[in-house]
């Protein structure tokens, strides 16, 4: 999915910024071919930050934080479920603080997170926000990263939102508060606020179209060769990034995208998995974000997806003991849709048949099933497309992974 012209982009990274809010822009942005730069200051190439999962998990805070807060009713008057932080994946570094050239970057993205409270008073950071801003290049804020917008005095006048408690933040910096309508949840955020090159968004739910106005203010174009519906079979404990780091990015292609799992209905969650490598012979597990289920079992059909999308995680050993679920695999087969499958996804296309004589790339846990599937290791490769396969090893081959499966649509991104 390569660029007519090359661009490239700068993440600045802290430890305990929100997980999906760094690694989200940067796979995606990989995919179509965008060189991602990931610094931090005091830590080098290689050195990691820790980050942090930011979910409602259901407790109740007596105040009102604004509207997009997930209210309940209650006697003892109106409460909100504030979110919680739970530990996330551990991010590797690629580039050196100290040689940031702003000029050799097309945009900046800022994550959200507790490390903006720190590094807004750090004027090596806001040396460089200041830089991007004066080139009139976007720079990308959510939740909580605005602080550092209005530490570097770029709010005034601007139209901004963030997490409802920044808004006095916001207008005290001489910005102009704005929130989107109709927010009842967390899962209704899906605005991205453009005010000239400064875009903003409440958080990592409004994704798909951070990543569309980013692309957009980035120059680049979206070609597509017809509308495409994109189903993607979760339950719980599927791997975090392989679930959302696809769907997002399909979401910000244009394409209709719905997650499923045969127990629960429209509107329920699935509880997601993190696996890190913490330096274990296998990944260390934590919990990851919810993920809501947004169509009914009985309501999906083959005919309404051009594409079957199995991330990995634990989900798929559940999946595989479920008859409904086989089955679904086995139809989208059927009808020679495309098929993906990430990871421990592989589990449920063998048993499915959908991996016999097909070339297929898998981490080590999945070897022996794809070989008794009738599948053809590429051992080589991080991801491999075989026909209207696409497989994947884990969540490290996301970005290529996103890029095959996007050509197999017929959609592509040129600058």
């Amino acid at each position: 999915m390569g660029s007519v012209v090359e661009k490239s982009a700068l993440i600045i990274c802290g430890d305990y910024m929100e997980d999906f809010e760094v690694m989200v822009p940067f796979q995606v942005l990989q995919a179509f071919g965008v060189r991602v730069d990931c610094v931090s200051p005091t830590k080098l190439p290689g050195q990691k930050c820790f980050t942090a999962i930011h979910v409602s998990l259901g407790f109740e805070v007596k105040s009102l934080l604004f509207h997009h807060t997930c209210m309940v009713s209650s006697h003892q008057g109106p409460e909100t479920k504030h979110y919680s932080e739970l530990p996330g994946h551990s991010f590797t570094l690629n580039s050196n603080f100290n040689e940031v050239e702003v000029g050799c970057y097309d945009a900046l993205v800022i994550p959200g997170g507790r490390f903006t409270e720190l590094f807004s008073v750090d004027d090596r950071v806001l040396s460089i926000v200041k830089a991007f801003a004066e080139a009139g290049k976007p720079i990308v804020t959510t939740c909580h990263s605005q602080l550092i917008l209005a530490a570097a005095g770029l709010l005034k006048g601007k139209k901004c939102t963030a997490f409802a408690s920044m808004k006095p933040v916001i207008e005290l910096a001489g910005g102009i508060w704005w929130e989107q309508p109709g927010i009842t949840s967390p899962f209704d955020i899906t605005t991205c606020l453009k005010d000239g090159n400064i875009l903003s968004s409440i958080g990592w739910p409004a994704h798909a179209e951070i990543l569309k106005t980013l692309f957009e203010s980035m120059g680049a174009r979206i070609h597509t060769t017809k509308a495409n519906s994109v189903l993607f079979l979760c339950g719980d404990y599927v791997e975090d990034y392989e679930f959302n780091v696809p769907f997002r990015a399909l979401q910000a292609l244009g394409c209709k995208v719905d997650a499923v799992t045969p127990s629960k209905k429209k509107g329920e969650t699935c509880v997601t998995a993190i696996h890190d490598d913490e330096g274990a012979q296998a990944f260390s597990e934590k919990r990851g974000h919810n993920l809501v289920i947004t169509a009914n079992w009985s309501d999906v059909s083959v005919y309404d997806y051009d594409c079957l999308v199995v991330p990995g995680g634990r989900s798929p050993e559940l999946l595989v003991m479920n008859d409904k679920a086989v089955t679904l695999v086995k139809e989208f087969a059927e009808k020679n849709r495309v098929i993906a499958g990430v990871g421990q996804g592989q589990w449920l296309l063998a048993a499915a048949g959908v991996l016999k004589g097909k070339r297929c790339a898998c981490g080590d846990g999945m070897k022996v099933m794809v070989k008794i599937g009738g599948g053809e290791l590429e051992e080589s490769k991080g991801c491999v497309s075989d026909g209207k396969l696409v497989t994947a090893v884990g969540w490290p081959a996301l970005p290529s992974f996103i890029s095959h499966l996007s050509k197999l649509l017929g959609l592509s991104l040129s600058f």
